[in-house]
């Protein structure tokens, strides 16, 4: 861990604020990035219930053989180890003001021509009240435009959650699409392994397909709330602390923004 990325600048943090994001490179040493993916290329040779569950047989579609894995830290102690991680709790701290509290971890493998994820908020899954979560985005391989990395729309982080339309599945392997507010675009983001995003969970983000034929970009992913948080999606609970304990709060089993159709679509 470089000690030197745990304390923001004012101008790091007025960015985030600003534009809903930041990129903080390094945060992980290259030892730690060798470590996560071992430990989720070896997870990955069997099925996980409730985590990981691919087809084992050959398949057309990569991402039936590669699924993201869906709260890895529940059964590796390398993931609660790396969700926890020092560098991204003081940097969530200094975002948010006050301590914070992960709520979930994923791990996207994201092969060779898989498809990417539409447009969507994250906060519409996790519904974090007050305020919002904030995504670590970690690169464990190098993301470019070429692989499908993350899209990002600036500016969309001042609370407004919209309510999705259907996505186009042969692009997207998630069912929900946020449209592109009028007068803003997409960017794209690219990283370097180490680095991390870190983005407000009214963010609108998202990422094209891999184009490539032979290149992963797989992301360690962790969702966090701040200490203060009173309301959680039950999907997310319990949370932990810096130090690993558990907090358990009030669990949020609302439609949400709109309504009831969307209850049913798997968790982020």
């Amino acid at each position: 861990m470089n000690i030197d990325l745990t304390i923001l600048t004012e101008e790091q943090k007025q960015q985030f604020n600003r534009e809903g994001y930041l990129v903080m490179k390094n945060v992980f040493a290259e030892g730690e990035i060798a470590e996560i993916d071992h430990t989720f290329m070896e997870m990955s040779k069997s099925p996980i219930p409730g985590c990981f569950e691919p087809e084992m047989k050959e398949t057309a579609d990569p991402l039936k053989r590669y699924p993201r894995m869906m709260q890895p830290h529940r059964r590796s102690e390398v993931a609660m180890k790396y969700m926890l991680h020092p560098g991204i709790m003081n940097i969530l701290a200094d975002l948010y003001g006050e301590k914070a509290l992960a709520a979930q971890s994923m791990f996207y493998f994201k092969p060779p021509l898989a498809r990417g994820q539409a447009l969507h908020q994250d906060n519409f899954y996790l519904k974090v009240e007050p305020g919002t979560c904030i995504a670590a985005w970690t690169a464990v391989d190098r993301a470019d435009q070429e692989n499908g990395c993350l899209l990002v729309v600036p500016k969309t982080n001042e609370g407004v959650i919209y309510c999705p339309e259907l996505a186009d599945e042969t692009e997207s392997f998630t069912k929900h699409f946020v449209k592109v507010p009028k007068g803003m675009k997409a960017v794209p983001v690219e990283m370097n392994k180490g680095d991390v995003l870190f983005f407000n969970g009214s963010l609108i983000h998202g990422s094209y397909r891999n184009r490539t034929k032979d290149r992963f970009r797989k992301a360690f992913i962790c969702h966090y709330a701040s200490e203060s948080t009173t309301k959680i999606g039950h999907f997310y609970s319990p949370m932990y602390r810096e130090d690993g304990s558990k907090v358990e709060t009030e669990t949020n089993h609302d439609s949400g923004p709109c309504g009831t159709e969307f209850d049913a679509i798997y968790p982020h």
